[in-house]
């Protein structure tokens, strides 16, 4: 990232971030973003070194433009800031509009949780429709994930990060790369059609919501929530540019619940259902966030694995930013 242009604090972030999604299993949004990455800065439509700019404030909402900037960097600045916010007066709202990809929603709501703050975040992709409507056949919506950070006393945090669509996008690139078929379910070809190939799916296929008309109405309602009320733009045909918008929302439990009952009282939940018998001897049930903590446990072990077309696709990102095979593979190493 720093050959591609990104100052060294900036190349930081996104690698770590970019890397961290590995960790936790997030494949689809990790080290097989790069070369995308690289390609929307030479095209121009992801800007490195591009600072947020607040284009309004009070004590308790704020919309960020990202002016095209990396997200990682971005998402992190508008974290921080509803973070602070949510400190002082017990709540707040953050609208972050035209953002570069903001990778692992997750992310956001992991640092909201260490800061003892509850959060919401809904994201969309203002120019990327990937998904079809229920009842519907052709691409009308982003995949329009959404995350819930709930922090425990003395525990780690309940972290839900899903996608309104059966799967984010990443997923299908990952299936495509290794030359995988997907689950029944996740997508129809060009003609609306149910198929398992995720060639279908570039070839003008579309991603289906999770849970029917339910999901379908998740998805409709976060990409309302994100590009609307943000002020950023819902998804639209007419932008060209892939364009993140996120609202989050930050509570701070230590503004009215001096005594931490708030964060025992979650942990007093989740414990509880942790406690269910599983249905398995030999898959207990899991907490929001468990199995993504589980898997960087195990990466950090035994390393990260990579399909050879990802690893391919690294190394040929590197040589188009001046890095030599042998160095990217020292680096590697």
């Amino acid at each position: 990232m720093e050959g591609g242009g990104c100052s060294a604090a900036e190349a930081h972030v996104v690698a770590l971030r970019l890397v961290d999604s590995n960790l936790v299993g997030h494949d689809s949004h990790g080290v097989l973003r790069v070369a995308r990455y690289l390609e929307w800065v030479r095209d121009g439509t992801l800007k490195p070194n591009t600072s947020p700019s607040i284009v309004f404030e009070n004590d308790s909402i704020v919309i960020v433009d990202g002016n095209r900037g990396f997200g990682q960097v971005t998402g992190e600045f508008a974290t921080k800031l509803g973070i602070a916010k949510a400190a002082k007066s017990g709540i707040a709202m953050v609208g972050l509009r035209n953002c570069g990809h903001l990778g692992r929603l997750g992310d956001w709501a992991e640092m909201a949780a260490e800061a003892g703050q509850v959060s919401l975040h809904f994201l969309n992709t203002s120019g990327a429709q990937r998904v079809a409507p229920f009842g519907g056949s052709d691409r009308r919506l982003s995949t329009n994930p959404m995350a819930i950070g709930v922090p425990l006393a003395g525990a780690p945090p309940a972290i839900l990060d899903i996608t309104t669509s059966t799967v984010a996008e990443g997923k299908l690139m990952v299936a495509l790369n290794k030359g995988d078929r997907v689950p029944e379910g996740w997508i129809v070809d060009r003609n609306g059609k149910p198929t398992t190939d995720p060639k279908d799916f570039y070839d003008g296929g579309a991603l289906l919501t999770i849970g029917g008309h339910k999901g379908s109405g998740l998805s409709i309602l976060t990409d309302l929530l994100a590009g609307a009320v943000t002020t950023g733009r819902s998804s639209d045909p007419a932008d060209t540019i892939l364009r993140n918008n996120m609202l989050s929302i930050y509570i701070a439990p230590a503004i009215y619940d001096t005594e931490g009952g708030v964060l025992a009282e979650a942990r007093r939940l989740v414990k509880w259902v942790k406690a269910s018998p599983p249905a398995k001897p030999d898959e207990p049930v899991l907490a929001p966030g468990e199995i993504e903590r589980r898997t960087r446990t195990a990466r950090q072990a035994s390393g990260v694995p990579l399909d050879d077309k990802t690893w391919t696709d690294l190394i040929a990102a590197a040589a188009s930013v001046g890095i030599d095979q042998g160095r990217a593979a020292a680096l590697a190493a």
